[in-house]
């Protein structure tokens, strides 16, 4: 029986999440109809027959999955006998799959219930009562990044408070004499393979978000001190834990190791790795050394990975040994790790493969369909630790009697996570090597963070808030597409590493006192880069949110105007004043929408500009050709956060699907021969 890798149907098959063309629906070319049949024939090579009883799983698995997950739990975690929720770290494993369901589905019920849980556990003035700081446990780092995330999008203070107060522990947390953090307070001079994944993605998110680059440092320190002293020469694998005093009994006496592979140890020291990098800059020399560290992990664990199967043992080295067993949450983590490293150019492309058979083992040996219509997740061990009351020794036979349990949250908060990259597979290699640079210049307004600081927003990929374009950077990166961020005005020059340009709703004075207006230089500069491959991407507005007079001195030279006049000016929460209908089976979009925008301008046309869109006989949305390159026109920045993330509109507008179709759009754009070299943009 075949089993399908996806767990929703494929990116491309699946451009709108409330509906499911066929694969080649979105093939009107030649380019795309090979790319679907490559899709395609990948997926057939993949999908091995199932080695068990197990039934044909349902396309949207992962979307059924968190669905349970709610019902379930609806405090977030599987009630205990009368305690209350605490902070920990199940449960921030559990979200961090959460957050991924929502932002590849835009469906804000995974959002909301994020927020509930977390909210459970806040007091309004941001402090948390469960946790204890003077524990120092680094296991109580972990759900901090949901705190992140929740400032992030809402911008509320008690979530920068709260996230700050798990920065301070990192501040007092005790260290070995190599400067490693202690993993616990209880578990002096140790350092484990887990604790890695629960403070370090945390750390490199809050020194990016609220500007520490020093910290970088003492991010990269940490991963490199696991990768010196507790890595196997032989194998190449990790021991789960060293003990830098070399005390403790479960330690060797010379080295301060454990003596144990363990699987989700690994898999939580890679899964680290792969959430921590896109925080570096690309020219922080911490980032190149990462880098080398997932490769050399990635090399050693595919080598045990079991063929048959396409599973990892619980005790990576000792396939097949009493006792042993398969185990799920390290292979949904080693899935997820090294998909991921895939599609952000981590990794050779070649682990795709390795993925691709862990994630059909995964559905075949794992997931199991109840008779309810929910899923069952099984086979992930409840917990594994060394010393500690009572004494836990490390030995081989501890390991391989620790009980595997079903709806376990760390295996579903993993199975979540691997589900999102690969249902991303088909299309992840389609921009690989391609950069998406959005402008801030032209639109440059910044606004003060709670530390006080000045940060960029309105349209930008770190702008998580309504008026961020953070979901639709997610939608480029989806299709391997790394994006950039440009602060100066658009040289040719600067613009040699990017594929793509977006520049957004440019500032007035009312938005920016100190505008920075499209100049006929810049114009000039901008046309050259697109005369030689460059895909420019112009997102107007009406005439009192965006400089229209500027903007058109280049759109004009495409034939594109847009007009400054104020069109589907909505009143109040009366979003059908801004409904578009869309029939699809058009140039741009292949598949039926219903698309918002609110206030905006018109598109007047001459040569070579074509209509990609209109509504009630205006134009919206147009394309022209330019020497190699592309230029797109639209009348709003319609696919911002506010009206993709699924928290704001009513469920029948479907911007995020037109946003995904934009991007699978303007990927097929880039000539496949460019002079444009991979790289950073000059900033």
């Amino acid at each position: 029986m075949m089993r399908s890798l996806s767990p929703y149907p494929p990116r491309v098959d699946r451009i709108s999440h409330r509906s499911v063309p066929n694969l080649l629906s979105m093939a009107r070319d030649i380019h795309s109809v090979v790319f679907a049949l490559t899709a395609i024939f990948w997926f057939g090579i993949m999908c091995r027959p199932a080695t068990g009883h197990a039934q044909e799983l349902s396309p949207d698995l992962a979307g059924r999955l968190a669905h349970a997950v709610m019902q379930r739990w609806p405090q977030g975690e599987p009630p205990q006998t009368g305690a209350p929720v605490r902070w920990n770290y199940e449960l921030g494993t559990l979200l961090n799959g959460m957050d991924a369901v929502w932002y590849d589905t835009a469906d804000a019920d995974y959002y909301r219930y994020v927020k509930q849980c977390v909210d459970q556990l806040l007091s309004p003035d941001g402090s948390i009562p469960t946790y204890r700081l003077q524990e120092n446990s680094l296991d109580n780092i972990l759900l901090g990044r949901q705190l992140l995330l929740l400032y992030r999008v809402t911008r509320r203070p008690e979530y920068y408070t709260a996230a700050a107060l798990l920065r301070k522990q990192l501040s007092t947390q005790p260290r070995n004499r190599f400067d490693g953090f202690w993993h616990k307070q209880i578990y002096p001079d140790q350092m484990w393979l887990d604790g890695l994944y629960m403070a370090q993605p945390f750390y490199a998110e809050y020194a990016f978000t609220f500007q520490e680059p020093r910290d970088f440092d003492d991010i990269t320190r940490q991963f490199v001190l696991i990768d010196e002293h507790v890595r196997d020469p032989k194998t190449g694998l990790l021991y789960h834990a060293w003990d830098a005093s070399k005390k403790q009994a479960w330690a060797n006496k010379t080295t301060g190791l454990s003596s144990i592979f363990w699987a989700r140890g690994v898999g939580w020291y890679m899964m680290a790795l792969v959430d921590s990098l896109p925080y570096y800059r690309q020219d922080d020399p911490g980032r190149a050394k990462l880098l080398t560290i997932l490769n050399s992990v990635a090399a050693s664990v595919v080598r045990y990975q079991d063929e048959r199967t396409g599973l990892w043992y619980q005790v990576l080295n000792k396939p097949g040994a009493k006792g042993n067993y398969f185990e799920s949450s390290a292979a949904c983590m080693f899935t997820y790790a090294l998909a991921k490293g895939v599609r952000l150019s981590y990794l050779p492309a070649h682990y795709s493969r390795n993925a691709a058979l862990a994630w059909q083992g995964i559905n075949e040996q794992f997931i199991k369909d109840e008779a309810d219509g929910s899923v069952t997740f099984s086979g992930t061990v409840k917990g594994i630790g060394l010393g500690g009351t009572p004494y836990r020794d490390g030995s081989y036979s501890y390991y391989v009697t620790a009980p595997a349990v079903s709806n376990d949250p760390k295996g579903i908060g993993t199975f979540l996570l691997a589900a999102s990259e690969m249902h991303v597979v088909p299309i992840a290699s389609e921009g690989r090597g391609q950069r998406a640079v959005v402008d801030a210049w032209f639109n440059s307004q910044q606004r003060s963070n709670a530390a006080g600081q000045q940060e960029y927003f309105h349209y930008k990929w770190d702008d998580f808030s309504n008026d961020g374009f953070s979901l639709l950077g997610h939608v480029f990166r989806s299709y391997g597409v790394t994006t950039d961020t440009l602060y100066s005005a658009p040289a040719t020059e600067k613009l040699k590493g990017a594929q793509f340009y977006i520049i957004a709703s440019p500032d007035i004075p009312v938005k920016n006192p100190h505008p920075h207006y499209l100049q006929p230089e810049d114009a000039q500069q901008v046309t050259q880069w697109v005369k030689m491959g460059g895909v420019l991407v112009l997102m107007a507005n009406d005439p009192a949110n965006g400089d229209i007079e500027h903007l058109d001195q280049l759109a004009d030279l495409f034939g594109i105007h847009f007009n400054q006049v104020l069109s589907h000016h909505v009143i109040g929460n009366d979003h059908d004043m801004g409904r578009i209908p869309v029939a699809g089976n058009g140039l741009l979009f292949h598949n039926p929408h219903t698309f918002f925008m609110k206030d905006t301008c018109t598109i007047s046309l001459k040569a070579p500009a074509v209509s990609l869109l209109q509504d009630k006989g205006d134009i919206l949305m147009a394309t022209a050709k330019y020497g190699k390159g592309t230029v797109f026109a639209v009348v709003d920045p319609w696919i911002y956060n506010e009206y993709t993330d699924g928290r704001n509109l009513p469920p029948e507008y479907d911007n995020f699907g037109g946003a995904m179709e934009l991007v699978n759009w303007l990927v097929k754009q880039v000539p496949r021969e460019t002079f444009f070299p991979a790289g950073a943009v000059s900033r």
